[in-house]
């Protein structure tokens, strides 16, 4: 459970610098430099996305249930993660409405999938995982959505792109349900072990 926990620590940490300080962050910036900066981050946020993965697969089938969820709540936790992936690709494809309208679909992506985790998962290293990351998402897209506002942010973007945005979004689920959510965690979302 520490290694979750350190994990979590040093990727939602250096993410969460926004949330509670971003004038600290900017000053910190332009003292060390945009590329230091973003190395330390880069650097911090994998090696917590690394020990993230390698604590949670250590105590995710040890730790204590808290409540069984339906059987049902799979199913339906597999299909919230379908618009959560949109949401991740739309973060990605510029000039789309969508984007343009959520300002930070990734955030709401985020916070998209890890609600639908914690519909379907009831040990306490679930609640641990993606309860952290449902929190660090709702508050870090309350503040993105506040910054934009303070500082007059206008985004465009074109309807048409939005098709792109859920294409990619689609086919990315689907390899990521079928295949690759078996092979790295090993659950399969529509079913088995």
């Amino acid at each position: 459970m520490k290694t979750l926990i350190l994990g979590l620590v040093l990727f939602l940490g250096p993410h969460a610098v926004r949330i509670v300080a971003d004038e600290w962050r900017s000053q910190q910036i332009a003292r060390w430099g945009e590329k230091p900066w973003k190395a330390v981050f880069s650097l911090l946020s994998l090696l917590g996305l690394v020990l993230i993965g390698w604590g949670y697969g250590a105590v995710r089938l040890e730790t204590t249930d808290l409540w069984v969820p339906p059987v049902w709540t799979r199913h339906l936790a597999a299909l919230l993660t379908l618009p959560a992936f949109v949401l991740l690709a739309a973060a990605h494809v510029p000039g789309s409405r969508m984007k343009a309208q959520i300002g930070h679909p990734m955030l709401l992506g985020t916070l998209l999938w890890a609600v639908a985790h914690l519909l379907a998962n009831a040990r306490v290293a679930d609640l641990l995982l993606f309860g952290s990351f449902a929190l660090w998402s709702a508050l870090a897209f309350r503040a993105a959505r506040r910054r934009d506002s303070r500082d007059g942010v206008i985004r465009e973007g074109r309807a048409g792109r939005n098709a792109i945005s859920a294409l990619s979004g689609l086919v990315a689920w689907v390899a990521f349900a079928f295949w690759l959510h078996p092979l790295l965690i090993g659950v399969r979302p529509f079913g088995g072990a």
